[in-house]
């Protein structure tokens, strides 16, 4: 098993509605289009990853399993890895629900999108002093 840890932000214009994407980003701003954005001022995005598990995510089909954790409360996605991930962009880091590939792009055909998140959750990420932690691991 090959696993990062990026640490994020809430924002209170996280709204968490978009029923495609899961979006963390290096910003600290957030505007209320961003409505895929679950936390701002990320320590890493896809270019900042562990090259092993960039190895990994570069490879074809493999199971990946991503957490969100808030506070006590966290938060399961599945996801696969795809060998056209690139993993290049310098300020985002973005999972989807489909098989849509960009430099942002860390997953594709993940089970769950923004707008599946539980509202507690997405309550305590729209204080921008309340820490959140995505976790990226493939086995």
């Amino acid at each position: 098993m090959v696993q990062d840890e990026i640490i994020f932000y809430g924002h209170p214009n996280v709204r968490s509605t978009h029923t495609r994407t899961i979006e963390i980003t290096k910003a600290p701003t957030l505007s209320l289009r961003g409505d895929c954005i679950i936390g701002v001022n990320a320590n890493k995005a896809c270019r900042d990853l562990k090259p092993t598990l960039k190895h990994l995510l570069q490879q074809a089909d493999l199971v990946v399993r991503i957490e969100i954790e808030v506070s006590d409360l966290s938060f399961a996605i599945d996801a696969r890895s795809d060998s056209r991930l690139s993993l290049l962009n310098h300020h985002d880091i973005v999972i989807r629900k489909s098989d849509f590939v960009c430099p942002r792009t860390v997953a594709i055909t993940c089970n769950k999108a923004s707008s599946d998140i539980p509202s507690n959750i997405i309550h305590l990420l729209e204080k921008p002093e309340m820490q959140g932690l995505l976790r990226i691991r493939v086995e």
